[in-house]
């Protein structure tokens, strides 16, 4: 199964906001350091496969907002 750029973003928002869990309920520094250091690892790699990612759009910076368009006519 490929994961998605988002799907990566998720997994490394969940595993370090467990780390600031941890962390209040006072668990044990092991535990915290390799979490750490796991969330730091995916957090690199979630920016890899974000700037390398081949998502395309056909929007320019000429359509501004999407939601109110600036000096275009719908």
């Amino acid at each position: 199964m490929k994961l998605s750029a988002i799907s990566w973003l998720v997994i490394t928002t969940f595993v370090l906001l467990t780390v600031t869990v941890f962390s209040v309920l006072e668990f044990s520094f092991n535990w915290l350091f390799y979490l750490t250091v796991l969330g730091q690892v995916f957090f690199i790699y979630t920016v890899y496969k974000i700037l390398t990612d081949t998502y395309t759009t056909d929007k320019t910076f000429d359509d501004f907002y999407e939601d109110h368009p600036i000096g275009k006519d719908e």
